[in-house]
């Protein structure tokens, strides 16, 4: 296991946090995307720590000391400055905020889990949506979910609630079967789950769930060293469904109201087109077979 997972399943520390996602993020920079000429004798990946510095108009040691995670208290300048000469995306940038937030006021929480829980009208809502819809929680868990989503996830709908996730989903080894873009669409999920756990790194459920899939899947661990983070907005699905064939659905999210938490994800196909009469088609299944409840 590597470094940064057994920081997280030990002793969450937000400073290593933020000094582990400003190194992959350097090593990743090449010299010439930020007008620097390559040089002959180069030993390090991506940019030296002096150059990013001075790009950044901060001192080599200051940020140095960033990147050893100690305790350094960088001013919203200082990290607006490393996102510009880092190149960060919006996201990228949030995440550097949020980190060095939780560096600077590390949050000593009580390490007790409430499981996160669907309002009765949620439930009610799902009910009535005839597209596909499920309730995700903040850490990919799946929480609840309409009948014609329950098609769509097939067997995972019956597995025990404490099982029900969808980056556990599809680093099973036979998820390639049902989801031919399945490695793309792990990057994905393990980048949003990278952004919740920084949004509260001692969260018991996420030091649990990074630990179990880190000791079962080689391709986690490996996926979630490289740092990248994404939020949960909107995205694309490919299944290859045993009933109806292959289903191209796109997706969004919708927060719920009140405190940051679970999200509603529902699943829509371009109208008229094939993959809205496929999903048409294994809604008539549905119906047929009367699964008329919504799970949660």
């Amino acid at each position: 296991m590597t470094d940064d997972l057994l920081a997280l399943t030990d002793h969450p520390d937000p400073r290593r946090e933020l000094a582990e996602f400003l190194r992959t993020r350097r090593t990743r920079l090449r010299p010439q995307d930020v007008g620097l000429e390559p040089g002959p004798r180069r030993r390090v990946a991506g940019l030296r720590r002096e150059e990013l510095a001075l790009l950044a108009g901060v001192s080599a040691d200051y940020y140095q000391r960033m990147e050893q995670g100690r305790d350094v208290r960088p001013s919203e300048q200082v990290l607006d400055a490393l996102a510009r000469a880092l190149n960060f995306s919006a996201e990228e940038s949030r995440h550097l905020h949020s980190l060095a937030a939780a560096a600077r006021t590390p949050a000593h929480r009580p390490r007790q889990y409430v499981p996160e829980e669907v309002p009765p009208t949620t439930l009610r809502l799902l009910r009535t949506m005839t597209s596909p819809a499920v309730v995700i929680g903040r850490f990919l868990d799946v929480l609840a979910w309409n009948p014609l989503a329950g098609a769509l996830l097939g067997e995972f709908a019956q597995r025990p609630r404490t099982e029900r996730n969808l980056l556990a989903l599809l680093l099973h080894p036979e998820a390639d079967q049902a989801c031919p873009e399945r490695a793309a669409t792990v990057g994905e999920l393990t980048a949003m789950l990278r952004a919740q756990v920084a949004a509260d790194p001692g969260h018991p459920r996420a030091v649990q769930l990074v630990g179990e899939l880190a000791v079962h899947s080689a391709e986690f661990a490996t996926i979630w060293a490289r740092h990248d983070v994404a939020e949960t907005t909107r995205g694309r699905m490919r299944v290859n469904h045993p009933l109806v064939g292959e289903l191209n659905l796109d997706w969004d999210a919708y927060p719920m109201p009140g405190a940051p938490g679970p999200v509603v994800i529902v699943y829509t196909a371009e109208e008229g087109g094939p993959d809205d009469e496929r999903l048409q088609l294994l809604a008539g299944l549905v119906n047929t077979t009367d699964p008329s409840s919504t799970s949660a």
